[in-house]
């Protein structure tokens, strides 16, 4: 990335635009805190500081960019890998001796392309700063090493051990188990275990991996980007029963079968798409997760970046951060809200509203790479509650897409209701959600179908 010297007072003007593999902690001084790739697109990509960019918000809808929380490149780092500046920091808060708490920020150096490549760690007494290079966790070298030390995401196992799950390309994804003390691996040298791959036909194509841990349900969750950062972009899940697997996706496929095609593992649950009337996202990806304690428990936030559409054939796409509501469907899955989190008061409605009804949805189909647009159908539910005024409510849910049941009338697919006549049901969740493009509350469902392909939709005001 660029070093070239910038006008802090136009940077400050970015919000959540330029932000890149974005990762979302909350302060103890009530804050929330965006770490992200020191990235920018075009003409901001030489108002581009070098370092690991971070940004504050009161509200998580507003983001004033507060400069670089680890400025530069880590001698150490740059020496090991020739980068230029820093990708994808991970944030965590991290327990220390006494009851005390200290802030663990895990980064990558690297170049574009190459696996030499390393993994960093700075620690702070808060997520504000100042942080303090601690040494390299993972490094890799081209003609050496097989994996990629890039893209850091840490998780807490069931019995309080930190994992550092990793990689790009190249070797797939691995996760090894960090030593509580310090952060370093528990043992030194430690390259961790496999846990997700693809086929060399498609470059090995998934990075920017995440792994959460469900304490209520003892689940580990792995979120996995697939395709090319610049265009094709979308986000994977699967589950396990332990930290290092097997992953296994909503039809039973594992992460790790090279016999798969390469585009049927993983069940896709955000890719590029367009509402009616709403504008264009391509490319959404590299995401964390963030969990905030709600009134009725934990409230799951996915954080991702994606790109404006409107400039797709531009090498230099802008791309901007973006923070949905995640739920979980009664089998467990998790799905993601079709609009993004714009405050808790806007997603109640007046009164409650039916679910059945007149509906707009898209359906994120696993083999194709191209942008889903939406299409209008009809929602039964076939079990569930009639009407909701916001709240999130797991559900059954019947679509039948105009010109046919759903997987037809023009999504194409392999919906299960496809030449049936009956329409697709969806293990869903239903939701209020806030649609910023029309200023408006409206009802929300987000879910998988029994071929494991996730959908998502919206009901009432324009997009009927």
């Amino acid at each position: 990335m660029s070093t070239t010297a910038y006008d802090p007072a136009q940077v400050r003007t970015w919000g959540a635009r330029n932000a890149h593999d974005p990762t979302v902690v909350r302060g103890a001084d009530g804050h929330w805190y965006m770490f992200s790739t020191d990235a920018g697109a075009g003409a901001a990509e030489s108002a581009a500081p070098a370092g690991v960019h971070m940004r504050r918000s009161a509200d998580l809808i507003t983001w004033e960019f507060t400069g670089t929380a680890l400025a530069g490149v880590p001698a150490e780092a740059a020496a090991w890998s020739g980068a230029g500046g820093l990708w994808a920091p991970e944030v965590v808060r991290w327990p220390a001796a006494g009851g005390e708490t200290r802030w663990h920020m895990y980064y990558s150096a690297s170049t574009f392309g190459s696996n030499t490549s390393a993994i960093g760690l700075a620690t702070a007494p808060g997520p504000a700063g100042p942080w303090t290079h601690q040494g390299l966790v993972v490094a890799t070298r081209a003609g050496t090493d097989a994996q990629n030390a890039i893209d850091a995401a840490v998780t807490f196992d069931a019995g309080g051990r930190p994992w550092l799950t990793y990689g790009s390309f190249f070797a797939g994804i691995h996760t090894l188990q960090l030593s509580l003390a310090d952060g370093m691996p528990e043992s030194p040298g430690d390259k961790g275990v496999l846990i997700a791959r693809r086929d060399a036909s498609v470059e090995g194509s998934v990075e920017g991996a995440c792994v959460l841990h469900r304490p209520d349900t003892g689940q580990y969750i792995l979120f996995a980007s697939y395709g090319s950062l610049f265009s094709t972009y979308n986000i994977r899940v699967a589950v396990a029963d332990s930290i290092t697997g097997p992953y296994r996706d909503a039809l039973g496929s594992s992460l790790t079968d090279a016999a798969l095609p390469p585009w049927r593992a993983g069940t896709k649950v955000l890719g590029s798409w367009q509402f009616k009337g709403g504008p264009a996202w391509t490319a959404p990806g590299h995401n964390s997760v963030l969990v905030e304690e709600g009134p009725a428990g934990p409230e799951f936030f996915m954080v991702h970046h994606v790109r404006f559409a409107e400039t797709a054939a531009d090498p230099a796409i802008e791309h901007t951060a973006q923070l949905r509501r995640m739920f979980f469907t009664a089998d467990g899955w998790p799905v993601v809200s079709p609009h993004t989190f714009h405050g808790a008061g806007s997603e109640i409605l007046p009164a409650p509203e039916a679910v059945a009804g007149r509906w707009r949805a898209v359906q994120f189909r696993p083999e194709t790479e191209q942008p889903a647009r939406d299409v209008a159908g009809t929602i039964t539910v076939a079990s569930g509650p009639a009407a909701i005024a916001g709240e999130p409510v797991q559900c059954r849910l019947v679509l039948a897409v105009d010109g046919g049941p759903a997987g037809c009338g023009g999504t194409g697919g392999t919906g299960s209701g496809s030449g049936s006549g009956a329409g697709v049901e969806l293990d869903a969740v239903v939701f209020g959600s806030w649609d910023d493009t029309r200023g408006e509350t409206l009802l929300s469902f987000s879910g998988i179908d029994s071929d494991g392909t996730a959908w998502f939709g919206s009901k009432g005001g324009n997009h009927v």
